[in-house]
């Protein structure tokens, strides 16, 4: 396949979010290959641990542990994911809009890992992707009338989904389903919230935050 000159370019241009978050994303994958000691010193620092994230107020790993994966299978499946629904979301939500569901359902995602698995340690960014998934189902809910059979057709497909991804967590007992599930509720009320009307996102982002700093102000008790 021969590509024009700029194609690449064009095509980031279309969908920048989703892009530049799968190539950080590979990016930091990337940098885990470089040595075992790397590796190791790459997840101990940014990885997931209710732990440290208490007793050590570390909250950057909030962050960072959605950009780190354990191996080439995880990553690929994640990157795919984005790469399919992130560019649906992209075209229906504002730039803002996006990024805030994303990173706002990857924190719910962290913590209720957190809440149900205090001790362990994990990292992935399937909380802010069911999120984004979840963002579209809400959105579809919202113009669920003007969508038709399309609607019916689009939460079947979603049933489906979330199907597959509770057999998965079965069969896998390393995939966090605690963070898919806060991850995708977060998304869904979104969603919902900003398709209902996009001046509410702020609204959506404020109150998010007060609630997961109530969560954080909460989660020493875990430890007592």
């Amino acid at each position: 396949m021969i590509f024009k000159k700029g194609f690449l370019i064009e095509k980031f241009k279309e969908f920048p979010i989703t892009y530049t978050l799968i190539i950080l994303n590979i990016l930091m994958f990337l940098s885990t290959t470089i040595s075992n000691d790397i590796t190791e010193s790459i997840f101990q620092i940014g990885g997931l641990n209710g732990y440290y994230l208490v007793l050590h107020g570390e909250l950057y790993r909030l962050f960072s542990s959605m950009f780190l994966h354990n191996d080439i299978i995880h990553i690929s499946m994640n990157m795919l994911s984005i790469y399919i629904v992130g560019r649906m979301v992209e075209h229906l939500f504002s730039t803002s809009a996006y990024l805030a569901i994303y990173f706002i359902s990857g924190l719910f995602g962290s913590f209720a890992y957190i809440y149900l698995n205090p001790m362990d340690w994990a990292v992935g960014a399937s909380g802010a992707l069911f999120g984004v998934f979840g963002a579209l189902a809400g959105f579809a809910f919202v113009h669920r009338q003007r969508m038709g059979r399309e609607f019916i057709a689009f939460m079947q497909n979603f049933g489906i989904v979330l199907l597959i991804n509770f057999f998965i967590g079965i069969i896998f007992p390393n995939i966090a389903i605690s963070a898919h599930v806060g991850g995708l509720i977060s998304g869904v009320i979104g969603g919902f919230i900003i398709a209902k009307n996009p001046n509410y996102i702020w609204g959506y982002i404020v109150i998010s935050m007060i609630i997961l700093w109530g969560v954080y102000g909460y989660l020493p008790s875990l430890y007592i």
